[in-house]
């Protein structure tokens, strides 16, 4: 297990998002959006990303493209999504990544199972060209909020390119219990989106601290860590003063993942 961090959730400039990583103890770094607001992967400075890391021992676990965000109704809109799919594996491919994630869909109340199915096996087929690997994200804005939904379509679409990236807080705010949704997962994970918090008594998401939520990460890590997972546990940060609280979430991630190394090591 690999501790990396979605930077744009504290900071969408390279250098100080580089700053950080270093400073926090983390391996590596997810992009999504870098330089200006409107500086979205693939639509980003390459060079510079390239430059940047080969100087460095970081790994990129992943990048985020606006891919597959919107309603699966739109056909004209995922269909688009696929013919600029190819810049996002170009980028990979130039800047040593190995995975992109993206998202199921979002959700909608007659979203078309079977098409679902078919867009992202087409995405897997054009990632198998370029050897990347497709992280799909479950959450309760996508037309897969939990584990087990994720699971389903996964399963469905049957292409080796085309894993989970497992949020199990997501999961969480969908109504299902992370370790539940990651059992159902299980041997489909390549990524692990890492947040905490919990749901109030009004029925309102509260995000806290890595550790004082209601997630469970220790049995996740515990779970993943029996099933032999490599991939990249990605922090998010969500709580203010976001640089501080990436600090403080950072270290806990760090420690919890040692913790939990050096218990199985003994045992």
């Amino acid at each position: 297990m690999i501790p990396v961090w979605l930077t744009d959730t504290v900071t969408s400039d390279l250098n100080r998002a580089l700053h950080y990583t270093q400073l926090w103890g983390l391996h590596g770094m997810e992009l999504r959006t870098v330089g200006g607001p409107d500086d979205r992967i693939p639509n980003v400075n390459q060079q510079q990303i390239r430059d940047q890391i080969d100087g460095t021992d970081l790994l990129l676990g992943s990048v985020v493209p606006s891919m597959f965000e919107g309603p699966i109704s739109d056909r004209a809109a995922w269909m688009n999504d696929l013919l600029q799919f190819e810049d996002t594996l170009k980028l990979c491919n130039r800047v040593g990544c190995p995975r992109v994630t993206i998202s199921p869909f979002a959700a909608e109340s007659d979203a078309s199972h079977e098409a679902i199915v078919d867009a992202l096996r087409r995405a897997g087929e054009a990632a198998e060209d370029y050897g990347v690997l497709i992280a799909v994200k479950n959450g309760p804005e996508t037309a897969c909020p939990t584990g087990a939904a994720l699971a389903e379509v996964l399963t469905e679409v049957g292409h080796p390119q085309v894993r989970a990236a497992w949020n199990p807080a997501g999961a969480l705010r969908a109504g299902e219990p992370p370790i539940d949704g990651l059992m159902a997962l299980s041997g489909l994970v390549t990524l692990v989106r890492c947040s905490d918090g919990f749901v109030t008594d009004e029925g309102y998401w509260e995000d806290v601290t890595l550790g004082e939520g209601a997630v469970g990460w220790r049995e996740q890590f515990e779970l993943l860590h029996a099933r032999d997972f490599r991939g990249p546990i990605s922090l998010e940060v969500y709580v203010e003063p976001r640089p501080e609280e990436g600090l403080r979430s950072a270290t806990t991630l760090v420690h919890m993942l040692r913790e939990v190394r050096a218990q199985a090591a003994s045992e």
